[in-house]
């Protein structure tokens, strides 16, 4: 059974830049599919032009996984797992 959520207020983009390999990647993928967010997985190995958007979106970092909702920069894995032992990830996520 499906069910559709309808929200009062349009859900922000969520978007995490990834590459083949990371555990780091894996993990902040693993936390979001755990919040049950709907989100875009961009696959942004080095050298690539998603890479670059990563890299000036985020003001510079040069690491993956990045993940931004709407033009908002999260950061990466640590900070997600920083946010959530906080108890403030629901909120950045705009699921509170």
């Amino acid at each position: 059974m499906k069910h559709k959520i309808e929200w009062d207020t349009p859900m922000p983009a969520i978007e995490i830049y990834t590459q083949p390999g990371c555990p780091y990647c894996v993990r902040a993928v693993q936390l979001l599919r755990s919040k049950n967010v709907a989100f875009q997985e961009i696959n942004a190995p080095r050298g690539t032009p998603e890479r670059q958007q990563a890299y000036d979106r985020s003001g510079g970092s040069t690491t993956v996984p990045q993940v931004f909702v709407g033009e908002k920069a999260l950061g990466g894995c640590d900070d997600l797992m920083a946010l959530e032992r906080q108890g403030k990830l629901d909120a950045a996520l705009g699921l509170a």
